[in-house]
C-alpha cells in the first residue's frame, strides 16, 4: 500500500518540480488598489523594482484605484493561482471595506492566500497645540472635563482615521464629535488653524509639522512603538488592546500553491531586509515587517474581529 500511494505521489511531485524550475516564463502583474504617486507607491515600486531583478522577469505595477481600492482587491480575487498576479494589499480594503461596506465583490479569507506583512503604518494620533494636553491621559481626562464634547477629524467615514476617533472614544468612556473631511490636507489645515481638537493621520501627512511644533503628538495607534518616534508612546498602553495599522502586504488569489507563497514569502522578505529599502520604509514613517504566511492570515482575521465588533457597536456603515 506505501509503495502503491508513492507511485501515486511520483508524478505529481514531478509536475511540481517542473513547474517550480520553469517558473516565471512571464511578465507579473502587481496590482495596486491605489493611484500613482502616492503613499502606497512609496511601498510599492521599490519592491517591484527589486522583485523583477531577482526573478528575471518584468515585476509590473498596474495601479488600479477606484471604490476604496476594493476593485483592484475583487479582481485579484478573481486572477488565476498561477503566481502571475499579486495583489499589494492594504488593510482598509481587505479588512474594513468588507465589514463597513455592502457587497465589496470579494471574501478577504477565502478569496486569497497571505503572502507577507510588509510593513506596519502606524497612525499618529496629534492635537492642537492650544489644548491643555500632552499625552492620551491628560486628553480623556480633559475631554471628560468640558461640556461640549472634544472634536476630532478624519479623512472620511469608515477610514482608518475615524475608526481610530471611535475606537478610543469607546474604551475611554468618553463622547467625542467626529469631523469627515475627503482628504488629510483639510482636517490637518483645522488643526493648525486651532478649529479642530485633534486627530490620527498617517505619518508623512504630520511629521513635518510635528518636527515643527505646529501640531502636538500624543501616541501612536500600532501596537509597538514607531520607529520613528520611538519615544513616543502608543494608545494600546493607556487602552490596552487598542489597535489600528494600516498595513500593506501580499496576496496571492486562493489555490495558489504553497511552494508558491513560499517563494513570494521569501523574495519580498530579501527585498525589505536591503538596507536601503529598510531605511526608505522608517524615514516614511513605517516598520518592516515581513511576517510568515501564516502570521498575515492569524492578523487578518483579527483584524476582521476587531472591526465587526466596532461595527456591531457602532452601527456604522457606508454605501
Amino acid at each position: 500500500m506505501i509503495a502503491r500511494r508513492a507511485l501515486l505521489a511520483a508524478p505529481m511531485l514531478i509536475g511540481t518540480a517542473r513547474a517550480q524550475q520553469g517558473w516565471p516564463d512571464r511578465a507579473i502583474r502587481f496590482v495596486n488598489p491605489w493611484t500613482p504617486g502616492g503613499p502606497a507607491d512609496l511601498v510599492a515600486r521599490p519592491l517591484a523594482q527589486r522583485l523583477s531583478d531577482t526573478l528575471g522577469k518584468p515585476f509590473v505595477m498596474e495601479n488600479r484605484p477606484g471604490a476604496n481600492g476594493t476593485i483592484a482587491t475583487a479582481l485579484v480575487g478573481r486572477a488565476p493561482a498561477d503566481g502571475y498576479t499579486v495583489l499589494f494589499g492594504h488593510a482598509g480594503p481587505m479588512t474594513i471595506s468588507p465589514v463597513f461596506q455592502a457587497n465589496v465583490g470579494f471574501d478577504p479569507q477565502k478569496d486569497f492566500a497571505p503572502v507577507t506583512q510588509l510593513v506596519s503604518s502606524p497612525l499618529c494620533m496629534v492635537c492642537r497645540v492650544g489644548l491643555p494636553v500632552h499625552s492620551v491621559p491628560e486628553l480623556i481626562a480633559y475631554a471628560k472635563a468640558q461640556r461640549q464634547p472634544l472634536t476630532y477629524g478624519s479623512v472620511g467615514p469608515a477610514s482608518t482615521t475615524h475608526l481610530a476617533g471611535e475606537m478610543l472614544a469607546r474604551m475611554a468612556g468618553v463622547t467625542m464629535l467626529h469631523v469627515p473631511y475627503t482628504g488629510s490636507s483639510a482636517p490637518i489645515t483645522d488643526m493648525l488653524g486651532e478649529r479642530i481638537d485633534f486627530g490620527f493621520f498617517n505619518m508623512g501627512a504630520v511629521m513635518g509639522h510635528v518636527t515643527a511644533g505646529r501640531l502636538r503628538p500624543l501616541a501612536v495607534s500600532t501596537l509597538k512603538r514607531s520607529v520613528a518616534l520611538p519615544n513616543l508612546p502608543t494608545v494600546h498602553e493607556t487602552y490596552p488592546g487598542f489597535e489600528v495599522n494600516s498595513w500593506y502586504g501580499v496576496l496571492l488569489p486562493a489555490g495558489a500553491p504553497a511552494w508558491l507563497v513560499q517563494r513570494y514569502f521569501q523574495e519580498f522578505g530579501d527585498a525589505l531586509r536591503r538596507p536601503d529599502v529598510t531605511r526608505l520604509m522608517n524615514e516614511n514613517g513605517l516598520d518592516v515587517e515581513a511576517t510568515t504566511p501564516a502570521a498575515f492570515a492569524v492578523k487578518i482575521a483579527d483584524d476582521l474581529k476587531r472591526w465587526r465588533e466596532l461595527q456591531a457597536a457602532t452601527g456604522i456603515r457606508v454605501e
